[in-house]
């Protein structure tokens, strides 16, 4: 039996009686890149506040590692939403160690996650000066810094060059082989096409589709049919 490292159960968030997520289950599985598509204003990335504390549902249940969530989870929960964390002024080293001084992390670790975004050799640059990929990049090392069990990200390639697109996606791909489970938000389908192994459908707040990836060439087909079905409704 598959594993689910994290699950909703009818999730519901509303905001002055506007429902922006009704009743969402996700079953995210263990070890693998789970991708949440969905055009903009979806709901998105009100999904993912919610597994990450910022917004609490409405209704509905959030279940980490088989038990309800609750701010301690947060220790296994890395994450990268919106604008990535960084002080401008400071160094990527400097970055990480402001981060790593709260959670009590060795410079050893540091090291191993500067190598592991490719920004070991930036010295004293400051982040303010780093390219919106480089950024992204140390977005990126901050949230794997406590060594996460589940890494969120919410369009992670917004923006980038075709080369920071290609680095970030091969860093996603290799997460799951070092035990980490990644869920990424994107309205992009290519790029979850190449990255995911798992998908959810999001539309008009609705999940309309969960479930493995498409065969090769049937998922704008199926993104569409829902994406309309929904705006239907």
């Amino acid at each position: 039996m598959m594993k689910h490292i994290l699950e909703t159960e009818c999730v519901t968030k509303e905001f002055r009686g506007h429902s922006a997520v009704c009743g969402v289950s996700l079953q995210i599985p263990e070890c693998c890149v789970y991708g949440l598509l969905g055009p903009n204003g979806a709901g998105k990335s009100t999904i993912l506040k919610m597994l990450t504390g910022i917004l609490r549902p409405t209704s509905g249940k959030v279940i980490f590692d088989g038990h309800p969530w609750s701010r301690k989870d947060l220790a296994e929960i890395g994450a990268l939403v919106e604008t990535p964390p960084v002080y401008e002024n400071l160094t990527a080293w400097e970055n990480l160690k402001v981060r790593a001084l709260i959670l009590g992390i060795s410079d050893a670790r540091i090291r191993e996650v500067l190598d592991l975004v490719d920004l070991a050799d930036t010295g004293k640059k400051k982040a303010g000066a780093f390219s919106l990929g480089m950024k992204q990049r140390l977005g990126l090392g901050i949230a794997l810094l406590g060594q996460p069990r589940l890494l969120i990200l919410d369009e992670p390639l917004n923006g980038l060059d075709p080369i920071g697109i290609q680095e970030l996606r091969e860093m996603i791909r290799r997460f799951p082989q070092e035990g980490i489970t990644v869920i990424v938000s994107s309205h992009i389908l290519s790029e979850i096409a190449q990255t995911a192994d798992y998908i959810g459908i999001i539309a008009n707040g609705m999940l309309g589709y969960q479930g493995e990836m498409p065969e090769e060439g049937h998922l704008e087909e199926l993104f569409m049919k829902i994406a309309a079905k929904h705006r239907a409704a």
